[in-house]
């Protein structure tokens, strides 16, 4: 299966999705927040990259603006609760950035699970 990255700077989130896709087979690093995340691609890059927008330090669009500079083909679940802005808009954001697919907190874990293939599948359609 895959190597996934997941960048959240809530640890339950983190353990939640560790949970779901190791259940699958897929094995999970884990970082709190985006420079750690940076760092992680950048040390072993992984098959995919889950993230949050809203975190401390580095957010999650810088770290997509940076990552896709970097990585323009690896592909990116962005997740977001909201914050200061609405988890649509920051989502779209996320979108035309270029995360591959996005998934609105609370998680379902169907939707991560469909994400998580249809992203590392390559699929076109959200």
């Amino acid at each position: 299966m895959a190597t996934i990255l997941v960048i959240d700077d809530d640890a339950s989130i983190r353990r939640s999705l560790r949970r779901i896709l190791e259940l699958e087979g897929h094995e999970v690093l884990e970082a709190a927040e985006g420079s750690a995340g940076l760092r992680a691609v950048q040390l072993d890059p992984p098959d995919l990259v889950i993230t949050d927008i809203y975190m401390p330090e580095m957010d999650g669009i810088e770290f997509l603006i940076r990552l896709r500079d970097a990585h323009p083909e690896l592909p990116i679940v962005a997740i977001s609760g909201g914050g200061f802005a609405s988890k649509e808009f920051v989502l779209k954001d996320a979108e035309m950035i270029g995360a591959t697919r996005t998934l609105s907190k609370p998680l379902l874990v169907g939707d991560v699970l469909g994400a998580v293939s249809a992203a590392l599948s390559g699929d076109p359609n959200p």
